[in-house]
């Protein structure tokens, strides 16, 4: 069984913090209505979906995400890169240390969730505006007792590594290689987002689902004739505070 715990978005989402867009209304209904659809998703791939309540004054805290790294062993709560963000580490904990051992890491080192991409036993960690080379250390010292192997990633021009690519399943990365560098998923094999859609490579692995977002056709074309069980989530309201799919949820095998 896999336990989704996910966070209902706060009204005044267009005060979150954003790193590469321009601010422009969110429009708080239609955002909570796209989260609704986005929980339904993860029901239909098999997911048991815990939803959290919004919190008014914590407009990024939908994002939960960035507040932890879900590994079988435990669960990693993380340093935010922005200081506004790390009351939403302190908000998620209690439910995180249900499911989870619980490990820290502070501050000078900076790592967010978004940043954090599993593959078997190796992780990748990009190097971004949010996470920063203290970071992946503490990591690493975290979880090779667990023998895991840490990677750095350089990043160009994305707010975080799951903005230009994710695991579609263990052996496959999709990525955007305008934003990752090209050599950095050399250990699998590696398909590139469609060429007008740069932000497609965030997508969601659940069970044998794979949720994309459903402003992303070309690319659920090409990975539904690679065979994979696509699902299309409209999260258009999301992106506009620099969001993904795999940005509003935190994944746990039980």
């Amino acid at each position: 069984m896999i336990v989704a715990l996910t966070r209902e978005p706060a009204r005044d989402m267009s005060a979150c913090e954003l790193t590469h867009l321009e601010r422009q209304p969110i429009d708080a209904a239609r955002a909570a209505e796209q989260h609704r659809g986005y929980r339904r998703a993860l029901e239909e791939c098999g997911a048991r979906v815990v939803t959290l309540p919004a919190i008014e004054e914590m407009p990024d805290s939908v994002f939960v995400e960035d507040t932890a790294i879900v590994l079988d062993e435990l669960a990693v709560l993380t340093s935010p890169g922005v200081r506004s963000r790390r009351g939403e580490v302190r908000a998620i904990e209690p439910e995180i240390a249900r499911l989870r051992v619980v490990e820290r890491i502070s501050p000078p080192a900076t790592i967010e969730g978004g940043d954090v991409l599993r593959v078997g036993r190796k992780i990748y960690v990009g190097l971004s505006p949010r996470t920063n080379t203290e970071g992946v250390a503490a990591l690493r010292l975290l979880v090779a007792p667990h023998g895991y192997e840490v990677r750095a990633v350089e990043l160009r021009g994305c707010l975080h590594l799951k903005s230009g690519s994710t695991a579609i399943d263990d052996g496959t990365i999709l990525a955007n290689p305008d934003w990752i560098e090209a050599d950095a998923f050399h250990d699998y094999e590696t398909v590139a987002v469609h060429t007008t859609e740069p932000l497609a490579a965030n997508t969601l692995r659940v069970g044998a689902g794979l949720c994309v977002g459903a402003a992303f056709p070309r690319t659920a074309e090409m990975l539904s004739r690679r065979g994979y069980d696509v699902r299309a989530v409209d999260t258009s309201e999301f992106a506009k505070a620099e969001g993904g799919l795999t940005c509003m949820s935190l994944l746990f095998s039980e």
